[in-house]
């Protein structure tokens, strides 16, 4: 099952990037666009919900949490990256973005004192550096000028916030709480935070009715959100947010597939390098994990029984 997982969260996610930069073409405004997809998504979700009977009902305090997840996870991060593809590469952005690894094993140890696996240092630095050599070429013809490092500081914010929303949906899931219906209550406050910000910039809400945008629109809302972030923050529940993170590491694998077909993208010597850096990651961080990790995992699972 988190193999499945897994393999849905990379190809998934691994995707959007192309459906982000599609929305960018278009005349709707940031904040709206986002605002869009969450709010889509929060509606499919509450349908799904209340037809099989599984919303639940959170305590206020819980409700709270559910506001900084959306603030950090639904809404504050992918405005920071929409607006750093204005500055740098969708490939920088996720190299920047791969980040997130580390970010969740800082992050928790910091707020649970959960110590990471053996297995991820070493998978996380084999990752980052296969990624690096994968997007060389692009690190290599970008001059440090302001405008690159608005960019930087714009993705590692937003992939920061990623990180910190990982931290509230593990806190609701030692907790308890049912996964679908925080991401539900937290997609509808990130999309009511993202719909303010637009009414404060006086933006318009005017939908773009071309084939392109609401396609691009429907696919994330769906695919990238829907289900995508239930197969992530179920894995991150099962796995670790350190270990469920790693899967950043493979989304540039994906975008790269797409554009090889679509734009023509040229493998280099330093691009197979880093594929097979990242692939070598992968097998150390699952194929061999550490006893120590496997008997964390085994625990994990008991007490969940």
């Amino acid at each position: 099952m988190n193999a499945l997982l897994y393999l849905a969260v990379v190809l998934i996610w691994g995707t959007t990037w192309i459906a982000i930069t599609l929305q960018q073409e278009g005349p709707v405004a940031i904040p709206v666009s986002i605002a869009y997809r969450f709010a889509i998504s929060a509606a499919v979700m509450f349908a799904v919900l209340l037809l099989t009977r599984r919303l639940r009902c959170l305590a206020p305090r819980d409700h709270l949490f559910c506001v900084l997840q959306g603030c950090c996870v639904f809404g504050f991060n992918f405005f920071c990256f929409y607006h750093a593809a204005a500055y740098i590469s969708s490939g920088l952005e996720s190299v920047i973005f791969s980040m997130a690894v580390l970010f969740n094993a800082l992050n928790s140890l910091l707020f649970f004192r959960q110590r990471p696996s053996p297995n991820l240092l070493p998978a996380a630095l084999l990752g980052l550096i296969g990624i690096v050599a994968l997007f060389w070429q692009d690190l290599a013809a970008t001059r440090m000028a302001p405008e690159l490092l608005k960019g930087i500081g714009l993705s590692a914010l937003g992939t920061y916030g990623f990180s910190l929303g990982n931290m509230i949906s593990t806190r609701h899931q030692r907790r308890g709480l049912d996964i679908f219906s925080t991401n539900t209550y937290a997609m509808t406050y990130g999309a009511l935070l993202m719909a303010l910000i637009a009414l404060a910039q006086g933006a318009s809400f005017q939908m773009e009715y071309s084939s392109r945008y609401i396609g691009s629109l429907l696919y994330l809302a769906i695919f990238g959100s829907v289900i995508a972030f239930a197969a992530y923050f179920s894995l991150l529940g099962r796995i670790g947010a350190g270990a469920a993170a790693y899967s950043t590491l493979l989304f540039p694998l994906v975008a790269l597939t797409i554009s090889t077909i679509y734009e023509g993208y040229q493998w280099h010597f330093n691009a197979v390098l880093g594929l097979c850096l990242i692939l070598l990651g992968n097998l150390v961080m699952f194929a061999k994990p550490g006893l120590k990790w496997r008997r964390a995992g085994i625990s994990k699972q008991n007490s969940t029984l």
